[in-house]
């Protein structure tokens, strides 16, 4: 289902839709609006790329399931903090700990976040990534966009694009690492002009 035509409509008629219809495609493409998004917070919190692609596909699978028990105002909000959750419980799983240790860099996001009101509480906002996504030079943006947004493989992106295998990988790579560093960049800026 193409997400474009939907565009317009708002995150809270799309829930609607869901609700009145109980059809999981209106959570779909809600999901898909926020698959770059949730995949950063994955990031974020497990600093792997196998562990975060997992915990983005659990995350869908916990939002169809529990998005029909909840009534939920800002749906970016509640997928924000699933999100998290669902990483705090992976990262206590794995090191068989209650507390987790953040890394330095990243113990001030995870705070901030904590302490803004609901609609507020996605450290990365949209438009914030999509800045970050437009500095990627074109082979990135492309290579980024196609393996995260549109979930293709290694390969179909190679025979989508004409860039050999290698090229792909590497420019995935590349685009992930300058993406970070721009968000990190942003949130700096954003973080300086808020302590204003």
């Amino acid at each position: 289902m193409g997400n474009d035509k939907y565009q317009d409509i708002s995150d809270k008629e799309l829930l609607q839709r869901f609700w009145q219809t109980q059809n999981n495609e209106w959570l779909g493409v809600l999901l898909q609006r926020y698959t770059l998004l949730l995949l950063g917070v994955c990031m974020k919190y497990l600093k792997d790329e196998t562990d975060a692609r997992d915990c983005v596909q659990q995350i869908f699978l916990k939002v169809i399931q529990e998005a029909g028990k909840y009534k939920i105002d800002y749906f970016k909000s509640w997928l924000y903090m699933v999100a998290k959750n669902q990483c705090l419980t992976l990262l206590r799983d794995k090191k068989g700990k209650t507390s987790v240790e953040l890394d330095d860099t990243n113990s001030h996001v995870a705070e901030d976040v904590d302490g803004l009101p609901e609609e507020g509480a996605l450290a990365v906002s949209d438009e914030m990534l999509q800045e970050a996504l437009q500095e990627l030079n074109e082979e990135q943006y492309k290579c980024v966009t196609l393996f995260y947004l549109k979930k293709k493989s290694y390969q179909e992106i190679s025979e989508n694009t004409g860039y050999p295998m290698l090229k792909v990988k590497s420019h995935i790579q590349n685009g992930k690492r300058n993406l970070k560093l721009s968000i990190q960049k942003k949130m700096k800026a954003a973080d300086s002009t808020n302590a204003r």
